[in-house]
């Protein structure tokens, strides 16, 4: 055989083991890749369960006030048809956890407490008001809801009727002071008071059109133990 044979047959036995380990070597990483694929897919089977529990349990702004009770679902009947439909529209909405909830025996009324006085706020329940003292707090607790809605029952109060507010570290109750009228730039009814206060305010008159000319007030004290032996039994506590 001619040297230029050798050399040609040599240059293609060279090529040929070239393929067959770029083969070999392609081979092995396409079997690692399957191989990682499968171990990809394991694991996250193995965590969805997890995963979609998780996503299934109710938000809750803090945790730690998830003791508040849950409210029952509101007395309609007085309600204005917009208010009840704004209402059950923010129903199916997420919901911040309430502060507390405020019930008021004579009016038939449980409703939670929310954070703020948003439009959003007000649909869903009724709302503390911002730069006051927090419900169950040393000082005027301000409360403010609608008057067509969860508020609109506040006519029918008079002094002496029984307030009771529950928080995360009990159950308060008040006694209504007075009621009265103001006009909407009258803030002073929020100014802090000696006690600790709630102060529930509203729209007025209740069945107006429009923007509301004036605001309904609502002023209740909490009862000291002296108070409470006194008036233990007292219908609505």
């Amino acid at each position: 055989m001619c040297p230029s044979s050798h050399l040609v047959l040599t240059s293609r036995s060279q090529r040929l083991w070239v393929l067959a380990e770029t083969v070999a070597w392609t081979l092995v990483a396409v079997g690692l890749g399957v191989l990682i694929a499968r171990y990809v897919d394991r694991a996250f089977r193995a965590r969805q369960p997890a995963v979609e529990s998780a996503a299934h349990q109710p938000r809750s702004q803090n945790p730690d006030l998830a003791g508040v009770a849950t409210t029952r679902q509101p007395d309609l009947t007085l309600w204005s048809p917009q208010r009840i439909a704004a209402w059950r529209t923010a129903s199916t909405q997420p919901s911040a956890t309430p502060l507390a909830v405020l019930r008021i025996p004579r009016i038939n009324l449980e409703v939670p407490v929310l954070e703020g006085t948003s439009e959003a706020t007000l649909n869903a329940a009724v709302g503390h008001v911002e730069a006051t003292a927090l419900p169950g707090v040393d000082g005027n607790a301000g409360i403010a809801g609608h008057c067509d809605g969860f508020f609109h029952g506040l006519k029918d109060l008079t002094s002496g009727d029984a307030i009771e507010l529950e928080t995360l570290h009990g159950i308060e109750r008040y006694r209504i002071q007075r009621t009265w009228i103001v006009t909407p730039d009258d803030v002073s009814v929020l100014d802090p008071t000696p006690n600790r206060s709630l102060t529930l305010m509203t729209c007025f008159p209740f069945d107006g059109v429009g923007s509301a000319p004036q605001r309904y007030i609502v002023r209740a004290v909490r009862l000291g133990r002296s108070d409470l032996a006194r008036t233990s039994d007292v219908s609505g506590f």
